[in-house]
């Protein structure tokens, strides 16, 4: 797609820019002049860019680290309440706790997002787009959460378009130590965690259970409901357990075993589209009875590791499975008259069951002092599997296989120049051989200390086995679907270009990042033919890009201040056919009227963030996160309307916990603090305030 050309819109849409994100800067920039005497330096090592440890600014391409202490210190419980406020990522949740939820990377697609907890692969083989729901992943066992922007299939295969999340639980480490926490508030909140952990001589361990629930939320809005419906609250329940252990047998070699098992229960509002509500245009309404839906995910690894050459050889042998069984029962549909129409039914339980199961070596020589070559080999199999719950149904199972291979370079240079470069090559059987590459320099600049990072690599997204082998030829909601088990994989190539500034000796840092990624042999639906039948082809294209702006500071040994700005544009770049029978009206006006290709749905263009944690005492920690989302366009949750513009939103999450006596933590949290009411995406509501307290308690 075209650049758009210059314009005063355009022109007004910097100034904005500047606006938004300089009063976040000049914050934190002044506040870390004022007290920098007696800050900290700051210092962040990822894993994820190289698959071996970082320092983040030897690293080219852009990374964003969450540790645990921070997550303690937001009082953060889910996943998706870490990752709202991180540069470069939208989060949409279809209602409130437990809801299904999706994590966008500069604007790409979710499904273009390659998700690793403990090293496993826990997108879901069986669902549509085979992506991670992250409604369903606790934080009390995690450890850091590490977010890699940018095309990254030189190192992670499929999926890693957009970028990697990569999530990694506690080690147990010291003298045996447990940790508790209970804490309840609004909507019926209730949440438990305990944890025993520690390590001895050669041996480490960590054993985590959770549980989650809320009770009551409201997530339906009242519009959306006739006069004679009713709405009903979501209910969410989630019980996680987790482990980790690892043995040092000797000076050679180690064992690591992971193991992750969650079951969550989601009692939720779907929609009846059995009649066409008359009252208005509509193609259907939020149900009047709850659906249910039951998942079950668990999650191994076990790892034997092997040290050669007095360690400069380091390998990792690993067999991993993922399982993920998602059952829903839609709520029947209630008999209504609705001015003359009445509606009943019956729908039948469905169920997606998704395997996978992983065997990979990696290998690290470090051949000279700061120089590494890496190399990998692995063996996939991901599977699904679609049972018959009721006559009506087909039952389906399929499945293929992936093997890849990959070599990396991480090294640097008189501490002045580092170079991290991999290539790989994946052979599957379902679509044959696709190579890809990274190449991520980064260079320091001694008498200013700017660090100048820049990268450039390709992605792809193998097609899912939901689209291959699942047809839908009546019923609904698809009528005359087929799937297209032909489909060729999504392609990617992506830059980005930045800096990085330290200031007053590393204690505050500010930076820039600018990219642009294109997308083409995009899947998506086809128009229908003359029978009215649709497929899946690879058919699209798209193009994004926009910057990422920084500044952090730990102004004093007490507070630490950041502040985030994202710019995103991701717009459709498909050539478009003018046949009104397969493109909406509304589009073709838009294409017409402007010099550039429709917005992609759900993705802001604007989006900044500042939080601080303060610790003014021994005993007490206080922080804040604020959230500012600009609007963005979305499709009505019926689908009747293909584009609305949904409004922006401001948040403001504080939380807070003080030391009552050893090892016991008053804990208390406000979210939503201005009770903000928004759809997130629209058609449903996000929670309004939410007040939690709780103790926590270590010993």
């Amino acid at each position: 797609m075209p650049v758009p050309r210059s314009s005063a819109a355009n022109r007004g849409s910097r100034r904005s820019v500047v606006a938004h994100v300089a009063p976040a800067a000049l914050l934190v920039l002044s506040s870390s002049c004022a007290f920098a005497q007696k800050a900290e330096k700051l210092e962040e090592i990822n894993v994820v860019a190289n698959a071996v440890a970082t320092p983040n600014d030897q690293t080219g391409n852009s990374v964003t680290v969450v540790t645990a202490e921070q997550i303690q210190q937001m009082q953060r419980r889910t996943a998706p309440e870490i990752l709202q406020a991180l540069p470069g990522l939208n989060v949409v949740q279809t209602g409130g706790a437990g809801a299904t939820t999706s994590v966008m990377i500069r604007g790409t697609n979710q499904n273009h997002v390659k998700v690793l907890i403990d090293g496993i692969d826990v997108t879901d083989p069986s669902s549509a787009n085979a992506t991670f729901d992250f409604g369903q992943l606790l934080a009390s066992d995690i450890e850091r959460v590490e977010v890699l922007r940018g095309p990254q299939s030189g190192l992670y295969g499929s999926d890693a378009i957009g970028g990697v999340i990569s999530i990694t639980t506690k080690k147990g480490e010291g003298p045996p130590k447990v940790v508790a926490m209970t804490e309840g508030g609004t909507y019926g909140t209730l949440n438990q965690a305990i944890g025993v952990s520690g390590s001895q001589e050669r041996v480490n361990y960590s054993f985590n259970l959770s549980r989650y629930g809320v009770g009551s939320q409201p997530v339906t809005p009242t519009d959306l409901v006739p006069p004679w419906g009713r709405v009903n609250n979501n209910s969410y329940n989630n019980v996680t357990a987790s482990t980790k252990i690892g043995a040092q047998l000797n000076d050679v070699f180690g064992v690591n075993l992971v193991g992750r098992y969650t079951d969550s229960s989601l009692h939720y509002t779907s929609d009846d589209f059995s009649v066409f509500m008359p009252y208005g245009p509509s193609y259907g309404r939020p149900a009047d009875i709850q659906s249910h839906q039951r998942d079950k995910q668990d999650y191994e690894r076990a790892e034997i590791t092997a040290k050669f050459f007095d360690g400069r050889f380091q390998n990792w042998f690993g067999v991993s499975r993922m399982h993920a069984d998602t059952w829903v029962k839609p709520g029947d549909w209630a008999p209504t008259n609705n001015f003359g129409f009445v509606s009943s039914g019956y729908q039948p339980p469905s169920q997606f069951v998704g395997d996978r199961t992983k065997v990979d070596w990696r290998g690290q020589f470090e051949f000279m002092t700061g120089q590494k070559l890496i190399a990998g080999l692995e063996s996939q199999r991901d599977s699904m599997n679609i049972p018959m719950l009721d006559p009506s149904q087909t039952a389906v199972q399929a499945g293929y296989t992936n093997q890849a291979g990959y070599l990396e370079y991480v090294g640097g240079f008189r501490d002045l120049a580092f170079l991290n470069a991999n290539v790989r090559h994946d052979s599957s059987s379902q679509y044959g051989g696709h190579n890809t590459f990274r190449i991520a320099p980064s260079i320091h600049i001694p008498w200013t200390q700017t660090v100048l990072k820049a990268s450039y690599g390709t992605g792809f997204k193998a097609p899912t086995l939901n689209q291959l082998y699942v047809s839908y030829p009546s019923g609904l909601p698809s009528f005359n679907f087929f799937a297209n088990p032909t489909l060729k994989p999504e392609q990617s190539r992506g830059f980005d270009l930045g800096f990085e500034q330290p200031v007053w000796n590393d204690r505050a840092r500010f930076g820039a990042t600018y990219f642009r990624n294109y997308l083409k042999n995009l899947i998506q639906v086809t128009a229908p033919d003359a029978n009215f039948n649709t497929t899946l082809q690879n058919l699209a294209s798209a193009e994004t890009h926009g910057f990422e702006a920084f500044a952090q500071a730990r102004v004093t040994d007490e507070l630490t201040l950041r502040a985030d700005y994202t710019y995103t544009i991701a717009r459709n770049a498909t050539a478009v056919s003018p046949d009104p029978a397969s493109i909406q009206t509304e589009l073709l006006r838009e294409i017409a009227e402007g010099t550039s290709q429709p917005d992609l749905l759900r993705r802001p263009k604007r989006k900044a963030s500042l939080q601080a944690i303060w610790k003014p005492t021994e005993k007490l920690t206080l922080s804040a996160t604020l959230v500012r989302t600009s609007s963005w366009i979305d499709i009505s949750r019926d689908g009747y309307f293909p584009r609305v513009i949904a409004p922006g939103f401001t948040t403001l999450n504080v939380a807070g916990s003080y030391d009552l006596a050893k090892g016991v933590t008053a804990t208390a949290r406000v979210d939503n603090i201005g009770n903000k009411q928004y759809e997130n995406p629209v058609g449903y509501r996000t929670p309004g305030l939410v007040a939690i307290a709780g103790l926590r308690m270590s010993y």
